[in-house]
Order: C-alpha cells, then structure tokens, then sequence
C-alpha cells in the first residue's frame, strides 16, 4: 500500500463525463489499497472566464477581489469530483485551500506556498479511508485572512507541495498527453516520449518553454526530491493495472537514471521580445542603470548580449523579455534615458528562443558547436546565444522556429531516441 497524490488538470475535467472518468481512475488507485489525495484544476475554460468577468467589471481591479473570484473555479471542480466519488462507493469530501490550511505569501495572483498542515489529511485516511479532493490553484495568507492563487498554472505546485507535505510516495500529474516529450510532437512528429527524466533538466524545459508542467512544481519536487509522474488522464482507468507501471514520463533525481543522453530535448518559446539599448557610455553602473529599473517593475530578464566599440567608447546591450512585458519594458528604459545615456533603442517581437536541454552537456565538449554548425548550413541566423552547464539557447527569427527545433532534434539523435 501506498500515499499518492493525483492531479487533474483543466481538460480532465471539463465536464460531467471526464468528471466521472477522473473519479474511475481514483477509485482504481483507493481499491489497489492506496492512500489519495486528488488536486483538482477548474474545468477548462473556467478561469479564463472568470478572468475576463474581472476585467470587464473593471480593468484596473483589486487584486485581492481577483483572487476570491477566480479561486472559485477549482472549488466547483472538487465539490462535482466527491460527489462523483461518492457515487462509486468512494469515501470523499472536498477541501478548499484555506481549510488545510494551505499558508501562503500575500503577493495575489502569484502568492508562493509557505507552509502546509497535512495532518487532518493524514488522520482521515488512517480513521476514515477518505478520499481528499483538494481545490488546486489557491491558498489563503494567515495575516490576512484573504484567499490568495498561485498564478496559471498553480494547481500543478499545490499537488506537488501537498504530495511533500503529507510524505507521499509519488505524485501524480494527470494530463491530455501521455508524458514528456523530447519536443512538441505538433512540431516534430518523430519526438519521443521520454521514460525518466531528471529534476534539473525538467526546470530547464518547463522554464525554456515545454508547457507540461509549471516551473515551480518542479522546483518543489526537486527540492523535497518527490517524484513527478506525467500521465494522461485519457487513459481508460479499466486497462491500467495499478500495481504496473503505465505509459508516462517519471520526473525524479539524476541518480535514479541510470544513462543520461547528452541532450534530452529541445524547448522552444516564440513569446519572446528583443531589446537593444545603442550607443551607451561605457563606464561603470550602465548595466545596473537598465536593469535594475527593470527589476522594480517585475520584468523578467532572460538573455543578455553586450558589444563594445572599437574605440571602446560606448556600448550596445541587447537582453530579451517575455513579450507581455515587451511594452512596458520599452516605457521603463524610456523612462530612465537621462540616467542611462544612450542613443536609440532598437526593438523586435518577431524573435522565438530555441533551447538545447541535456545533463550530459556536462562531460562532452562541442554539443553547442555542432548546434550553431547545423543552423548555419539552414541559413538561420542566430541574434543571441546565452549558455548554462546543462542548458544553450539560441534567438533566432521566428519564422524558422519550427526549421530550428527540427533539425537539432535530428542533430542529436532525439527523433529515435
């Protein structure tokens, strides 16, 4: 017997019907003698009608009313999945994020867990057998009493961290696809469906773009190294024997794989904007005169390129920013030009950010040569290059995003991997 955590994300329950097949797949897990706690998302589409009513009521609304409202999705889901369950003959009952409680920052919008009590829930497994069906996305900030959300996506963190905190043995990420994959299989129909894949090397994936999980699930089962496995929820709950090991993708410590490629995947994102400052006085404290206004206004700054003149004179600063934040970027370093002292700002949105994900760049020199070799021989110019010990990426146009991921998949082998 075991504890696990299931999650089911939007399109697992966007309606009655998938409802019932969710509370099919839990009762497998409870009648194989397992201990479980399901984190449920709103049914899809949802919250992005909930977000909308907000902005309609009005534009520039209170955070903390937004999150009360949009908080609501998951609560419907988890009410409809116990009373499914009980239907089935399954001890259950719903739990909304404050009622754990599930303790968080008070950043609305995008709060970060701080603290779980996981002892009621682990005392009504052990009493009870009951099932606890927990609204995913939420938590409540302790000072205030207020509801809080986690940010899109949330729902994945709140399974991961409660997995950590009632010490489940794996936690289980019910999805519409069957794992991860090398790349986008609409990209790439040859991209394999990885069996394990290190915690390390998921973050990079799920930060350079992969949409599977959110980046800070899989920090939290990294940290508290809790085993993530992605699986689909389309999967007839019948033909799975819950003692074998269904079609997925294991996310767990490098030390559970016992051979590493040297490159495990291909990320790509086109939601990227560029900005180049030109021609500015190269002394001490540019850098910080650009980006540290950027960081007050909560943009994230992902590449950065810096060329000197010959005369070494003045410089030029190239970075990259989420293309949400491309206009409001642009108005801060506007904003900040007397200080700064460049000449013209120069700007594109038609970039994507190409990424070669693998932890065996590690012990194997030229994996970033061969990349820059094969997209040169495709004519794709690269504008920028930044690199980590597991991780290169590339900005290049996006018009030959899908030439790029394609042939560096094949490059490394990835399309019979």
């Amino acid at each position: 017997m075991g504890r696990l955590v299931m999650k089911f994300g939007g399109t697992s329950v966007a309606n009655i019907d998938r409802i019932r097949n969710v509370a099919q797949h839990v009762k497998r897990e409870v009648d194989a003698g397992h201990e479980v706690a399901v984190v449920v998302s709103a049914m899809s589409g949802k919250t992005n009608e909930l977000v909308a009513w907000c902005s309609e009521v009005s534009p520039m609304h209170d955070a903390r009313e937004y999150d009360a409202i949009v908080a609501s999705g998951e609560l419907v889901t988890a009410g409809l999945l116990a009373i499914a369950l009980q239907a089935v003959g399954i001890q259950a009952r719903s739990w909304q994020g404050w009622q754990i409680p599930i303790k968080t920052s008070d950043a609305h919008a995008s709060a970060r867990i701080e603290e779980i009590d996981g002892k009621e829930i682990i005392k009504r497994f052990t009493e009870r057998k009951e099932v606890a069906v927990i609204a995913g996305f939420q938590g409540i900030h302790e000072q205030t009493g207020r509801v809080t959300t986690l940010g899109r996506g949330g729902s994945d963190t709140s399974a991961v961290a409660i997995a950590a905190a009632i010490k489940a043995d794996r936690c289980d990420i019910y999805t519409d696809v069957d794992g991860v994959y090398t790349t986008d299989p609409r990209v790439v129909p040859k991209a394999q469906r990885m069996n394990k894949v290190a915690f390390e090397e998921m973050l990079e994936l799920a930060s350079q773009g992969a949409k599977v999980l959110q980046v800070r699930s899989v920090e939290l089962g990294m940290v508290h190294n809790m085993p993530i496995f992605v699986r689909s929820s389309f999967d007839k709950p019948e033909d799975i024997d819950p003692h074998g090991t269904p079609p997925g993708t294991l996310i767990c410590s490098e030390e559970e794989i016992m051979e590493s490629h040297v490159v495990t995947g291909i990320a790509f994102s086109k939601d990227e904007a560029q900005i180049s400052v030109r021609q500015i006085e190269d002394k001490p404290g540019v850098a910080a005169s650009i980006f540290v206004p950027l960081a007050e206004a909560n943009i994230n700054v992902d590449m950065i390129v810096q060329n000197v003149s010959e005369d070494g004179k003045t410089t030029d600063l190239t970075f990259t920013v989420p293309a949400t934040d491309y206009a409001r970027a642009k108005e801060t370093i506007t904003a900040a030009k007397a200080k700064i002292g460049y000449a013209r700002i120069d700007s594109a949105t038609d970039v994507a950010k190409v990424s070669v994900i693998g932890s065996g760049m590690r012990s194997h020199a030229g994996v970033a040569a061969q990349a820059f070799a094969a997209l040169s021989e495709r004519q794709i110019n690269i504008r920028a290059i930044t690199t980590s010990e597991i991780k290169f990426s590339v900005l290049i146009d996006t018009a030959y995003t899908e030439l790029a991921v394609r042939t560096l998949h094949t490059l490394y082998g990835l399309d019979k991997a």
